[in-house]
């Protein structure tokens, strides 16, 4: 057995299989409290006939909302009769994440976004990565991973791919992009790409797409909505679920083309943002404020907007840490 194919996660159905199953993944937890312990991590699987495969995965980040609750709606209510292909269904990615409402797993500190392409060996968070990149990515032709901007950051509505070099797989990826239909069409540049489930998938060739969808830890009803209409249409999209994709409007389509776009704190205080998201700033405006309310002969401390656009993402809540990202500035895309 080869390390692709060893992994200590067992699952109780067969994702080759025809039909619709819920299943479980089991992941061993020996642990104080329990030594035999486990957790059980669900995951649906439909399948009818030939076709492409989509997997959706929701709570990478354990306080990202709108993946949990549109793919739970999403696995109750598709028919395998209604499907041509193969649809995988991960509600909650980072399961011991979402149980506690944390970014990262309480049990390893695992950032599951950061644990790919994962370890059959390693810990909780490296285990589930990799079973997710041998077993369930493996077998994909279209990933979808859905994010929202967690307890930290809140952003505006948008789905969100990386500008790719391979020319052919960057117009199918785009393509995915605009039929999922969000209000905005981010092509990002990465911070730090290393580790996430996006360079896994398009290293493979294939077609990744992820979002930002709102944040501040919860999620609204238009939040909601655009998830839920999302993966209903990459699925009409991709052919698995028959009919048009429902677009009311396209993506209006922005990037990060440099670290500028991003704009950190640089002291520790309190946040005051001073452009609504969504607002157009010019380069040199003042985009937030640092005050230091426990000294009040020391003046705030200014943010500078590094490009002209638009706002896209702000700081979450009231009070910021030096090297926290305290907004995000995109510019139109020009492709």
């Amino acid at each position: 057995m080869t390390d692709d194919e060893f992994s200590k996660i067992s699952l109780d159905i067969d994702l080759d299989a025809e039909g619709k199953q819920h299943g479980t993944m089991t992941i061993p937890w020996s642990r104080d409290e329990s030594s035999w312990g486990s957790i059980p991590m669900p995951l649906t699987v439909i399948r009818n006939g030939d076709g492409p495969t989509v997997l959706f995965t929701g709570a990478n980040h354990g306080d990202e909302y709108e993946g949990p609750i549109a793919l739970t709606k999403l696995r109750s209510s598709l028919k395998a009769k209604d499907v041509r292909g193969r649809v995988i269904i991960v509600p909650a990615l980072n399961l011991p994440a979402f149980r506690a409402g944390k970014r990262t797993s309480p049990i390893d500190d695992g950032n599951m976004n950061r644990a790919f392409p994962g370890d059959a060996r390693g810990t909780i968070t490296d285990m589930i990565a990799h079973f997710v990149t041998s077993r369930l990515i493996s077998r994909a032709d279209v990933v979808v991973d859905i994010h929202a901007g967690g307890r930290s950051m809140n952003l505006l509505p948008m789905s969100i791919i990386h500008d790719l070099p391979d020319e052919k797989q960057m117009t199918a990826t785009l393509a995915a992009l605009k039929a999922f239909g969000a209000p905005y069409g981010m092509i990002l540049t990465e911070l730090d790409a290393v580790g996430m489930i996006d360079t896994v998938v398009e290293e493979a060739g294939k077609v990744f797409v992820s979002t930002e969808l709102g944040g501040a830890a919860t999620s609204t009803v238009e939040t909601i909505s655009v998830a839920e209409r999302g993966v209903m249409n990459i699925l009409k999209h991709t052919g698995v679920v028959a009919g048009e994709p429902d677009i009311p409007e396209p993506s209006k389509l922005i990037h990060t083309p440099t670290g500028a776009c991003f704009v950190s704190a640089r002291t520790e205080g309190l946040f005051e943002i001073c452009h609504d998201l969504g607002a157009h700033v010019e380069k040199g405006d003042v985009i937030a404020r640092v005050h230091y309310l426990e000294d009040p002969d020391r003046a705030p401390t200014d943010l500078i907007a590094g490009v002209s656009g638009q706002v896209v993402c702000r700081h979450m809540p009231g009070l910021i840490k030096r090297g926290d990202c305290a907004a995000v500035i995109a510019e139109p895309w020009p492709g």
